[in-house]
């Protein structure tokens, strides 16, 4: 067995005894082989040291079980970024993506093309066996017409479209300098196989460009036959749709890709690309806002294009990050241009945020009408509803523990001559009512935020403090 491979086989009991020298491949598959061929060309190309393997969700998910490389398992469909990921990273990187047709060809298509349009070199080995195999032998994308499968019980017909031939498609783009269709249906077959896998990761090592190798691999487990009849099919079935041979070969007349410049880890040029500095935040919160939440506060911003809703909850989530505690923002943009409603989920919490998602929020604070109403019966139970009634003249009925206040954002900063810093009196009316941070926590952030802004800062500051003050119910005014 190539040194590549793992002494034994973690998966099956600890790797003893015969299960910890043998894969989860079925009888007859044809990923062993492609296993064997990878692993004898990055001996033979001695990159061992160098080699990232990609496996995504498929039949191949398991290859950090078998190959003793850098490897990282990536979301279905996701493995050509993750790739392009690892090889911008450390560009003297050897990368593999190794996927399947279900994965590459169906859920991961835009991935693959863009990767390979871009032409940046990584080798990708494409494993197509015209079924999703992992999963229980349904339709896949490569899947023969008439072919039948778990969710095609009568063959595929031409309602469910025509199978990809993907190794013709990615020749077709601008990007990739070597693409290969082969099989392993018979001997002389696997040795053109082996050679195409050790030129499409050779390239790499020589820095020429992306290469694309397609493998027509056997299932016998779906197909309902022996592996020597699953080859037969591959050979009598597979190859009239999806012919072999070289697609593109372009390599020998490229020069080698640009210079790929290891990108700089040093923090201090980090934090000066994201605007920060190491210099300490003053804290001025004693201890977490236990009276909201005991561990972790989750708060919804909520509002039309324009509303700020994503700056306040990026304040937020600063402020509590200044005060030591830990704090996620994550925005979603909706058809905020055509009235509807965009929003931000921000959590702070004592130790570690578990969830970013804040699907049943503590705080609400809502600037338009339709954002309120989306989003104001998640809100728990003794949390609070902030609104904007300036512009909301119905609230929907609420769980009676719920706390509901009206504060006029956009009055206020329409009366301080600036609509835009209706945000800032919604952060004001936050603090003012949840004491959640101190007031100098938010205006610290504040200050921050518009350090480049100086002469903005006087407004911002007023804004906050009348939203601190003018804080209503739905029917009187409580400060």
């Amino acid at each position: 067995m190539s040194n590549i491979f793992y002494e034994k086989f973690e998966r099956h009991s600890h790797g003893e005894g015969l299960k910890g020298q043998s894969t989860h491949y079925c009888a007859g598959c044809g990923h062993g082989l492609a296993h064997k061929y990878l692993a004898n060309a990055i001996e033979k190309l001695e990159i061992q040291d160098r080699t990232i393997a990609i496996s995504p969700v498929g039949c191949s998910v398991f290859l950090y079980y078998y190959f003793d490389v850098g490897n990282s398992q990536a979301a279905h469909g996701r493995a050509p970024v993750v790739a392009i990921g690892h090889k911008v990273a450390n560009p003297n990187s050897i990368v593999i993506s190794y996927q399947g047709d279900g994965d590459l060809a169906s859920i991961g298509l835009a991935e693959i093309f863009q990767a390979a349009q871009l032409g940046i070199p990584i080798t990708v080995i494409f494993i197509n066996n015209a079924i999703y195999g992992m999963t229980g032998g349904q339709l896949a994308p490569t899947t023969l017409m008439g072919q039948k499968t778990a969710t095609t019980p009568e063959g595929r017909y031409r309602l469910m479209g025509e199978p990809m031939r993907m190794a013709e498609l990615i020749a077709q783009l601008d990007g990739p300098v070597y693409v290969e269709r082969v099989a392993l249906f018979n001997n002389k077959q696997r040795v053109r196989a082996e050679k195409a896998i050790l030129k499409g990761i050779q390239l790499q090592k020589e820095n020429r460009g992306f290469s694309f190798v397609e493998v027509l691999a056997e299932c016998p487990t779906h197909l309902h036959l022996t592996p020597e009849q699953t080859e037969k099919w591959v050979e009598e079935k597979m190859l009239p749709i999806f012919p072999l041979g070289v697609k593109k070969d372009i390599a020998a007349e490229t020069v080698p890709w640009f210079d790929l410049k290891k990108p700089s880890f040093d923090s201090e040029k980090v934090l000066q690309i994201i605007g920060t500095t190491k210099e300490k935040v003053q804290k001025f919160a004693k201890t977490f806002p236990e009276h909201l939440d005991k561990n972790d506060i989750s708060l919804k911003l909520a509002g039309a294009g324009g509303d700020g809703a994503q700056t306040a909850a990026m304040l937020i989530t600063r402020a509590a990050i200044n005060e030591g505690f830990d704090a996620t923002h994550i925005p979603s943009y909706g058809p905020e241009s055509r009235g509807g409603t965009s929003y931000a989920d921000v959590h702070v919490a004592k130790d570690e945020v578990l969830s970013p998602s804040s699907a049943e929020p503590n705080i609400l604070i809502a600037f338009n009408s339709p954002s309120l109403f989306k989003f104001a019966s998640k809100v728990r139970k003794n949390g609070f509803v902030i609104y904007d009634n300036s512009i909301i003249n119905e609230v929907p009925e609420l769980d009676e523990s719920v706390k509901v206040f009206g504060v006029p954002f956009t009055e206020i900063a329409n009366s301080l001559g600036k609509t835009m810093v209706k945000n800032i009196v919604a952060l004001g009316a936050l603090q003012g009512i949840t004491d959640i941070f101190p007031k100098e926590t938010f205006l610290t952030a504040i200050r921050i935020a518009l350090k480049d802004k100086c002469a903005m800062i006087p407004l911002n500051e007023e804004a906050f403090d009348w939203g601190t003050k003018v804080v209503y119910s739905e029917s009187e005014k409580i400060l």
